[in-house]
Formats: structure tokens, sequence, C-alpha cells
């Protein structure tokens, strides 16, 4: 076995909703080999490569545990909306095979064409993020499930207006979050301009089941939005009870008027 077959450690992280990518490769270019990609940073350091992608996501090809510490540290600086709970997918990868394929989280690679490594952390990273939509998912819908037990159960939601509003806001929050980057899980525009690498991305992102494990999230939202509208209707619900007793108060106290007139 050569030198660049043998056998190395690839890590993916998603740490964050996003990063500040012109800030970052200003800092970097003093010090590193690095190239800009459609939105990402490539550094290339002796055999080593690290992908950082603008959405919060970092996809590091041979690089230590110090030197990952190191940049994530630098990544931390440039962060927006840090998580609290870092996702991380490992793989262990070979150069120079005889074919690009991935077999129980071993990636076997046919170069060492940085580009090609690019390729596949597209695909690495998307999975990546998309775990972290996933997290964030079902632990709204988990954090939330005693809503429609209690409405079956007792046929009323026993929360304050206050405390519904509060869900709902949480509620859009974790929505609105993926949906808004509902599109970083298409196909990487890269790949419309260099169509030769796309094959690598594929293999990647089938590997991961990105597209099924979408669909699932979907299906995930869906439940999330379920949940918002029975809230609203909820909070509806509770506005028109209170309308109807300030009316009907009304009412009684302009009857209690007139009784009193008369008798008086």
């Amino acid at each position: 076995m050569s030198e660049s077959q043998a056998v190395k450690r690839c890590v993916a992280y998603c740490l964050a909703q996003s990063f500040d990518i012109n800030a970052l490769s200003k800092i970097l270019s003093e010090t590193s080999l690095i190239r800009i990609i459609k939105g990402a940073l490539l550094i290339e350091d002796d055999k080593a490569w690290s992908m950082i992608f603008a959405y919060g996501a970092v996809v590091h090809w041979n690089i230590s545990p110090e030197q990952q510490h190191k940049i994530h540290d630098l990544l931390m600086d440039h962060d927006e909306n840090p998580l609290n709970v870092v996702e991380e997918d490992n793989f262990t990868f070979a150069l120079d095979c005889p074919q690009t394929r991935i077999i129980e989280d071993h990636i076997e690679i046919e170069s060492s064409d940085p580009i090609v490594l690019f390729s596949l952390s597209q695909g690495m990273a998307q999975s990546i993020k998309l775990a972290s939509f996933e997290t964030n998912a079902i632990t709204t819908i988990n954090n939330t499930s005693y809503i429609p037990k209690s409405l079956a159960q007792d046929g009323k939601i026993k929360l304050s207006r206050q405390e519904i509003a509060k869900i709902r806001g949480q509620l859009f929050l974790t929505k609105s979050d993926i949906i808004l980057n509902y599109d970083l899980l298409d196909k990487p525009d890269f790949f419309w301009e260099y169509p030769e690498y796309e094959d690598y991305y594929t293999t990647a992102a089938k590997y991961l089941e990105v597209t099924p494990r979408t669909d699932v999230l979907s299906k995930k939202l869906e439940t999330i939005h379920e949940l918002f509208e029975m809230l609203a209707d909820e909070q509806k619900h509770r506005h028109s009870l209170t309308l109807e007793w300030i009316i009907i108060g009304l009412i009684t106290f302009e009857i209690g008027m007139t009784i009193v007139d008369k008798v008086f």
C-alpha cells in the first residue's frame, strides 16, 4: 500500500448557522493556501485539507485534532448563531484507489485532486447541515408533544395565552430557520459550472441519503406547522371567548342600568 492509500481520517462538523466567509478568507490567506469556491473556502496544507462552507459546516480531510481545534476557534470568532449541540460525522478515507466509492463510512477516492475532495465534501456538508435541521425539528416536536396529548385527553390546552404565544414563537423560529435554508439541500451551483465533478457529489449525497432524509424532514415540518396552526386556533378561540364575555358583561350592565332607571 502506498502512502497515499494509507487510511486517514475525515470529519464533518456543523458548528453554527453560518460563517462569514469573506472575513475568514482575509485572515486565512495570510498564513494558509486557500481557494474561494462558490461561497466556500478550501484550505490546503501538506496533503491535508479543510473545506469551510458559508452555512456553518466544515469538512476536514487528514487534519489533526489539534489543528481542527485551532480552525474551529477561528470559525467561531466569525460565526452567526453557534449551535448548542455540534453535529459530527466521522469517516476514514484513502487516496489513489481504483475507483471512488463509500463503503461502511470508508471513502475510497481515485485521485488526490482537491476539487474531487471538495465535491465529496459538498455532499457531506449538506448531510451534516441536514442533521442539524433534523435535531432542531425533532427537539421541537418532542418538547411540544404534550400539547396535542393534553387536547386529546382534556379537550383543551392547559396553557396561558402568554405561554401559547411563546410556544408559537418558538415553532415559527424553528420552521422559518429550516425553510429559509432549505435550498442548501439542493444540488450546489458549483456543479452547474463543473459537471465533470458532479458524480463525486452524487456518490456522497446518495450514500448519506440526503434526498430521502430531506423528504422526511419535510414531514416533520408539516407536523410543526400543524401544531403552530392548532395553537393559533386556540388563541383565536380564547380571544373570541374573551370578547363574548365582555359583550355579555356590557349587555348585562346596560340591562341593569335600564332596570334601575325604571325602578327609581
